[in-house]
């Protein structure tokens, strides 16, 4: 048979090393073997493999898996299209799934079979570019469930979508408040302009001015030269201001002012640039009640909210679950080089009993998970691995910003495995910033 390429293997183990040099020289054209990662990306660099093969550990006494996934991240941040098939004990098929959802083209778990290893490999190496293109490629409109609240929802968006109206839009988390103002801007006159998202609630105080606003150089310390704003980078298309609602009160007014007069002084600088932007907010508190207690500018609430619209939590529309399942299935069955999957009935009935607090993201995590660990063509009850919800009589009231603050650091480290450079990701802070927090609440 043709041979494929060249495989580049990464494990610590000496005799597994040897082991899969004898077994894959029969299907590779030339087999590169390492014991260690440290020269990895130099190695990439000189063989120029078309797949890898990535232990999760290496480090003695350690097998967090953590390892794996920091140099998973490095591969994918200097070739990205370069598959890489991850090499796990049956302990660390989470950790495998986690490094899917961040590039990994596939898994493969110890003891091997010969034929399902060379099938996996196979599988990466022929594909992975394919899929990374078809990706690249791909612009699909917002998928509209059939239920009758969405249905009353499209219908007023394709209204008022030709508009420059501000829209408020509002919803729990992960309902796709920014997937509906992508659409919006999407059906709009200013499609062919840009579209630019401003997280207000990862936005530090000290730099929101120079991140909407811009700055001219010797502004400060850093600025070496003029800068435009977020806001300027918008000009001709729409802003997108998301989790508005955690704007602090100093810069509400600063931005009620950028959106009355339609211009942005840098910072720095004393001279107004005219803007011209279509404005669509999103947030997942009540901005209403916030100005009834004196938290919001009501002049502001009003300039935002021309048109209000509320994205329903997915238990409001149950009849939404399984067509939301079912497209998931076919896009992560397409990702992950599977077969055509279904729901099997049990399945089925599981994911419509779920409560769903995380809405369709959590939903699509779950749609995810299932496909990766499935075996057949039909996923299982027990592919699912779902969050129970939480029950509020046994979570103890957080009263400050501090117990809050730690409260969201624990929950992060716990969702990212212990791993605290994903966590320090996450949070949008620096691994220091982490560490002082940490120490900080004593977690």
């Amino acid at each position: 048979m043709n041979k494929l390429g060249t495989i580049l293997i990464v494990d610590d183990n000496r005799n597994v090393l040897a082991a899969l040099k004898l077994l894959l020289e029969r299907v590779f054209r030339q087999v590169v073997a390492l014991p260690s990662p440290n020269t990895l990306l130099r190695q990439i660099e000189q063989y120029r493999p078309d797949v890898v093969l990535l232990d999760m550990n290496f480090s003695a006494g350690l097998n967090t898996g953590n390892e794996g996934l920091f140099w998973l991240r490095e591969i994918k941040a200097h070739h990205p299209d370069l598959p890489v098939v991850l090499f796990t004990a049956y302990a660390d098929i989470e950790l495998a799934v986690a490094g899917m959802k961040e590039g990994a083209a596939d898994f493969v778990v110890k003891p091997w079979d010969n034929d399902r290893l060379i099938a996996t490999l196979t599988r990466a190496c022929k594909s992975e570019k394919e899929t990374a293109k078809r990706s690249a490629k791909s612009d699909s409109p917002l998928f509209w469930s059939d239920s009758p609240a969405m249905r009353d929802l499209r219908l007023m968006v394709e209204k008022i979508a030709p508009t420059d109206a501000a829209i408020l839009i509002t919803g729990e988390n992960g309902t796709g408040k920014t997937l509906l103002a992508k659409e919006i801007h999407r059906l709009s006159s200013r499609n062919d302009k840009p579209f630019m998202t401003v997280d207000l609630g990862a936005l530090t105080e000290t730099l929101f001015e120079s991140e909407l606003f811009g700055h001219v150089k010797g502004a400060f310390t850093d600025a070496k030269t003029d800068r435009a704003g977020k806001i300027e980078e918008a000009a001709g298309g729409t802003l997108f201001l998301d989790e508005i609602g955690n704007l602090a009160f100093p810069q509400q007014a600063k931005l009620l002012t950028v959106i009355q007069q339609r211009t942005v002084t840098r910072v720095g600088s004393n001279k107004a640039i005219p803007v011209d932007f279509r404005l669509i907010c999103a947030t997942n508190q009540k901005l209403g009640e916030k100005v009834l207690r004196g938290e919001f500018r009501e002049d502001l609430y009003y300039r935002v909210n021309t048109i209000h619209l509320e994205i329903p939590p997915l238990r409001d529309r149950r009849e939404d679950i399984l067509p939301f399942a079912e497209r998931f299935l076919t896009v992560f069955a397409e990702k992950y080089r599977k077969p055509a999957l279904r729901l099997s009935p049990d399945a089925a009935r599981k994911l419509m009993e779920h409560p769903w607090y995380g809405n369709i993201r959590e939903l699509e995590h779950a749609v995810e998970h299932a496909v990766i660990v499935c075996d057949g063509t039909e996923l299982q009850e027990q592919d699912f691995k779902l969050t129970p919800p939480i029950q509020k009589d046994n979570v103890q009231e957080v009263t400050t910003l501090d117990e809050m603050e730690a409260e969201m650091i624990r929950k992060c480290i716990a969702k990212c495995a212990g791993n605290l450079t994903a966590v320090a990701s996450t949070l949008g802070i620096t691994r220091q910033t982490l560490y002082n927090k940490m120490k900080k609440y004593g977690i």
